[in-house]
């Protein structure tokens, strides 16, 4: 259950905003270590190794939120700087239109949860880090025609007390990492170059051992390969395609298309000023109506798969993540939501014989940020059929067939969207024959979906996720994973991008 003493701060600090006026208050200490290391072919390029820690302390008065945080970690600081939290609670009231209602938290959160990391990250030498990604780059450089190689490595560790009124008292040890690489092959008498990025390692919510199962120096020479070839491949002849799409490339399709505008405050209107809003609205019409696709098509979220970048055991709440579905049968029928934004649906949960209740989603980048609504994992489930990424291919007979994930564009609504890749494989007649290039797809959100004819079962199941999943004013960071098997989309437009001279 971790420090004592810090324990003993957190509840102080809870304490100290009650006696001030607060109906409801919580208080989170964490300390964040974050190391990146980067390289650039046979030199190093970046080492940082940071810390911070302190207090953050949350407050509901007269319905009206307030918050204060502080790097000063004593009794008497904490107790300030929850009064600090009242007195801005107090301040904001002249602004609330609708006084904050929360969804209760059951069963009270308490308790100790740990990333399943075997090796800290943080217990390895830099020097011998550094020298992992410097091989990994020798290895890479060995391949004639690629003068260009980076690697990178960034680790997370996050120990976080968090306290409530409610009675909440949970500590948690929460590990990211992710190992990188990118190989650029040139063609200087065609004055051409592709790159072939490691999207075969996925960050994960896992220790150093994450980095020594990537395998960077073996996988190395065959990345730099990929991304010569990627310079002889032909260019694609923009048409409709059926597209297969790898689980390495359609995570980041699920993260814009289907992860964000399930957000409920981006559904009713709070992110309209930055991150954009949803097209996925208003929910009381949407709910149990939207078809987003066939009725294959399930969705669900969740926090605990091991390994991912979402999986804790707790929210910034107090709440206790559950697995729940927000598309069933290729229909919607749920939001990601907190205790704050979970009442508004009260209307949907009576519907389907459920209690109010919060789906666990509340989440701030540091002690010195405030909680809001953010993803949690958002997966596509495996269909009942045994089917794998060969299989998927041996049924297209005109399409192609993309690897790994690439740049992407996608308007404010999560409505209308271009995505690109890595790799990208022609199919003619149910077999790979050759590589393509410029390859980049145009969708809009449903018609993608719903024109969905295949998809993986269990075994073709895997994670991908990103470390920076940017929202709110002032902006935060937040890392999610989205697993999924590799699916077949009929018919999808397909558009060249190569560079004109």
């Amino acid at each position: 259950m971790g420090d004592p003493a810090i324990r003993a701060l957190v509840q102080q600090a809870v304490d100290a905003a009650k006696s001030g006026g607060a109906s409801y208050a919580d208080a989170r200490i964490s300390q964040n270590r974050v190391r990146t290391l980067s390289t650039r072919e046979r030199r190093v390029q970046g080492v940082v190794d940071s810390e911070t820690m302190g207090c953050g302390v949350r407050v509901l008065v007269d319905g009206t939120w307030g918050f204060a945080a502080t790097r000063e970690l004593t009794g008497d600081a904490v107790a300030r700087c929850a009064r600090q939290a009242v007195a801005q609670a107090k301040a904001n009231r002249r602004t609330q239109v609708v006084p904050v209602r929360l969804a209760p938290v059951t069963p009270v959160a308490n308790g100790a949860w740990r990333s399943p990391a075997r090796i800290d990250p943080f217990d390895v030498a830099i020097e011998d880090q550094v020298a992992l990604l410097l091989a990994a780059n020798a290895a890479a450089l060995g391949v004639k025609g690629v003068p260009f190689v980076t690697s990178a490595m960034f680790f997370l560790r996050e120990e976080k007390t968090f306290a409530s009124s409610d009675g909440s008292l949970t500590v948690q040890t929460i590990y990211r990492s992710q190992p990188s690489m990118t190989c650029t092959a040139v063609d200087v008498a065609a004055g051409d170059f592709q790159s072939r990025q490691s999207t075969d390692v996925q960050p994960m919510g896992k220790g150093y051992e994450h980095v020594l199962d990537a395998k960077l120096v073996e996988h190395a020479p065959r990345w730099a390969d990929e991304a010569l070839q990627k310079l002889k491949a032909k260019p694609v002849e923009p048409g409709r395609y059926d597209l297969v799409l790898h689980p390495t490339h359609l995570w980041l399709t699920i993260h814009e298309s289907i992860a964000h505008p399930t957000e409920l405050d981006r559904a009713l209107g709070y992110e309209a000023n930055y991150a954009g809003t949803s097209f996925v609205s208003p929910p009381e019409k949407v709910l149990g109506t939207l078809r987003y696709g066939p009725a294959t098509m399930n969705v669900r979220a969740d926090r605990d798969q091991p390994g991912s970048l979402g999986a804790v055991g707790w929210d910034d709440e107090g709440v206790a993540p559950e697995p729940y579905d927000i598309i069933k049968d290729g229909v919607v029928v749920d939001y990601q939501t907190t205790r704050e934004q979970a009442p508004a649906l009260d209307w949907w949960y009576r519907t389907r014989g459920q209690d109010v209740r919060s789906h666990g989603n509340s989440y701030a980048q540091s002690w010195a940020d405030v909680q809001f609504q953010r993803m949690p994992n958002v997966s596509l489930l495996p269909g009942a059929k045994d089917l794998g990424w060969d299989d998927l291919i041996a049924a297209t007979d005109r399409g192609i067939a993309i690897v790994g994930d690439g740049s992407f564009s996608i308007d404010q609504q999560r409505y209308n969207a271009q995505f690109g890749g890595q790799l990208y494989h022609e199919i003619k007649g149910g077999k790979i024959v050759g590589l393509l290039k410029d390859v980049a797809y145009q969708m809009r959100t449903p018609e993608f979906w719903g024109a969905m004819d295949m998809l993986g079962g269990a075994k073709s199941y895997q994670l991908g996720g990103a470390f920076s999943d940017g929202k709110g004013q002032p902006a935060q960071s937040n890392a999610v994973s989205h697993g999924c098997p590799p699916t077949r989309h009929r018919q999808i437009a397909v558009i060249n991008t190569g560079r004109k001279a």
